[in-house]
């Protein structure tokens, strides 16, 4: 009995979907590029201005800070994955080592986001979950293309599962 309990329980489990899949945006990015853009213009004006800081001291200055955000950028593309299923959130995050949580859908509480003026003009902003997972009760992805069509499908997904499951519960 306890063979044929547990085959149906088996028989009943929904094929899990992936929904949305998605990580750092280059758009992301668009305001440190302008700005290290102007940056570096205003570098080589002060070279030619100021007798001190010759245009070899500038040229270098720029080539790190250039370097310096690449990497940067590097990291955050590179090192940030997300994967939206019908049942679960799993985000990865590392470059060399590799670290994998993964948050139940029916567990988040709360979804919502946050865009600053440049990032609504390209569609791309901040998402924070709130879940009552243990490892990662508070979940913020930084630079995500669409942030308000994603945001929403998290916490449609979200509300799904939870009728499906028959839990209604709201929180004040």
């Amino acid at each position: 009995m306890d063979e044929i309990a547990k085959k149906r329980s088996l028989d009943d489990h929904e094929e899990e979907e992936t929904l949305w899949e998605g990580g750092y945006s280059p758009k992301a990015m668009i305001g440190s590029w302008v700005g290290l853009a102007i940056l570096s213009v205003v570098i080589l004006v002060a070279a030619g201005l100021i007798e001190q800081f010759t245009f070899g001291i500038a040229l270098i200055v720029i080539a790190v800070l250039w370097i310096m955000v690449g990497l940067n950028y590097a990291a955050k593309r590179l090192g940030v994955q997300y994967e939206l299923t019908s049942q679960r959130f799993i985000h990865k995050t590392g470059i060399l080592t590799r670290r994998t949580d993964r948050i139940e859908v029916i567990d988040i509480s709360d979804v919502s986001y946050k865009q600053g003026p440049i990032q609504r003009m390209f569609k791309v902003g901040s998402i924070s979950i709130i879940s009552t997972d243990k490892s990662d009760p508070e979940l913020d992805m930084f630079g995500i293309n669409n942030v308000s069509e994603v945001a929403g499908l998290i916490d449609d997904i979200r509300r799904a599962e939870r009728r499906r499951r028959s839990i209604h519960i709201e929180q004040n």
